[in-house]
């Protein structure tokens, strides 16, 4: 379960953020997840609330923010939306895709004291 260190790393963020910032309570964390990330929300849900435990984001609400997987189409020359991996083009049926987007998972913002 790669959630699990996925969390770790949002959470080393946030500590040393908190370091520069000077904040000492995380109240919420926006998470920008990408479809085509290959994260499963139901264990990042679990993963954060593990890992937040006894650190400043104790208790902090967990928002996500889901971001649709992009692909550029090299038949029809579109950008178009994707679902996941390999799909085919929903303009023109091609399989000729580069993803561009939707990948990454980032720390959007923070409600911090």
């Amino acid at each position: 379960m790669h959630e699990i260190s996925l969390c770790e790393g949002v959470l080393r963020v946030i500590e040393e953020q908190a370091a520069v910032q000077n904040y000492h309570k995380v109240k919420t964390v926006w998470l920008e997840v990408g479809a085509l990330a290959g994260v499963e929300l139901d264990a990042l849900r679990f993963g954060f609330e593990v890992v937040m435990k006894a650190s400043i984001a104790e208790d902090a609400r967990l928002e996500i923010i889901d971001q649709p997987g992009q692909a550029w189409c090299s038949q029809c020359m579109k950008n178009v939306t994707i679902r996941q991996r390999f799909d085919a083009c929903p303009e023109c049926g091609a399989y000729q895709l580069q993803v561009n987007g939707g990948e990454a998972l980032r720390i959007k913002e923070l409600e911090v004291e």
